[in-house]
């Protein structure tokens, strides 16, 4: 790794040299020979360290809520792998939390968040922004703990994928409830809508100015609509939050995920103002690379199914990708989050792969 060195002071002394932090410079529009390389859902339940801190801190939402122990978690595939991206570990429901709605994670259960707006007002909610303080003290302490080349990821759900459990009050296959809910009562559900925007920007201007040094959208769900519907509810307010945070934030990368939104993805790339685009693993790479625009920083798309399969398998997928994006900048990614049963020794050959193809 080398370093970027800054315009010469116009007074007498050394040049500063920046750290060269090769992920944050593709995700700024500067192809890397070797792309870098991080994964979704890095810090989680593959690693044995990880199992045993959150055995310890005694459930999901307690770790979070530690920013010690979530800055740890943060850390712990810095440490044992050198990914180039370090993404801070929370939850996308921390802003529904904020919100004012309850947020508990049963034992063996998804979230569940109380009350549910498909029975109740928006309006009935007391905001709890102090419910996002542990979060920016994770950034704080992480930001002070990695090294001069990795780049510091913050992240926030997208509307639409928030509102799915903000609405129905739990995770759901289809989103049926709360596609029901948008198109009997468009107002209401635009008031939630509009709320989550308002928060997300807020929520992630905060992660900035405690470290972060990029941003993610997840929009894990934004697969399950219409054409119609993901302008309207997917490109929209993305488009909102990356133009907020461009404002507030000039020069901080804003990367988007649109999960599942297959023919959609290219609207998605031009429409939002998303500075970089994650692609899942449905989407043919080559298509990709040929649709969406040219010279915007791609992120993916390695089927976590390939990287649990490991081998040759393992090995003729991500080659495949790395040749689709070769020609525009390319954060080597997943299509989606890490499985739990994830060999630790295949992302060690992902690893050892990508850096040396």
């Amino acid at each position: 790794m080398g370093t970027a060195i800054l315009p010469a002071s116009t007074q007498s002394g050394p040049l500063y040299q920046a750290p060269f932090k090769p992920l944050l410079a593709t995700l700024k529009g500067t192809r890397q020979d070797v792309p870098p390389i991080w994964l979704m859902r890095q810090a989680g339940r593959y690693l044995p360290e990880y199992r045993a801190l959150r055995a310890e801190k005694g459930g999901f939402l307690a770790l979070v809520n530690d920013s010690a122990a979530a800055a740890e978690v943060t850390i712990q595939p810095i440490r044992r792998f050198g990914f180039d991206g370090a993404i801070l570990f929370s939850d996308i429901l921390m802003v529904p939390a904020a919100l004012g709605q309850g947020l508990t994670f049963g034992v063996g259960e998804g979230p569940a968040l109380t009350p549910p707006l498909v029975d109740h007002a928006l309006s009935s909610l007391e905001q709890a922004p102090e419910r996002l303080e542990p979060v920016y003290e994770t950034v704080r302490q992480v930001a002070g703990m990695l090294g001069d080349e990795t780049t510091f990821l913050g992240f926030a759900g997208s509307p639409w994928t928030v509102s799915t459990y903000m609405v129905a009050g739990k995770g759901s296959r289809d989103q049926s409830e709360t596609r029901r809910f948008a198109y009997g009562d468009p107002a209401a559900f635009g008031e939630i809508i509009d709320a989550i925007v308002t928060s997300t920007v807020d929520y992630l201007s905060k992660q900035i100015e405690a470290g972060v040094e990029a941003v993610q959208l997840f929009d894990s769900w934004s697969g399950s609509l219409s054409p119609a519907q993901f302008e309207h509810w997917v490109i929209a307010p993305n488009a909102a939050i990356v133009s907020a945070l461009h404002t507030r934030h000039p020069g901080v990368p804003v990367i988007g995920f649109p999960k599942g939104a297959g023919e959609k993805l290219p609207s998605y790339a031009r429409e939002t103002g998303v500075d970089a685009v994650g692609v899942d693993e449905t989407i043919n790479p080559e298509w990709a690379a040929a649709n969406l625009p040219e010279g915007m920083p791609v992120q993916g798309n390695l089927d976590p199914l390939a990287l649990i399969a490991g081998g040759r398998d393992l090995e003729a997928a991500a080659a495949r990708i790395l040749t689709a994006f070769e020609g525009r900048p390319h954060v080597f990614n997943l299509g989606h989050g890490i499985l739990q049963d994830t060999p630790i020794a295949h992302v060690e050959q992902l690893l050892a792969f990508v850096r040396n193809a």
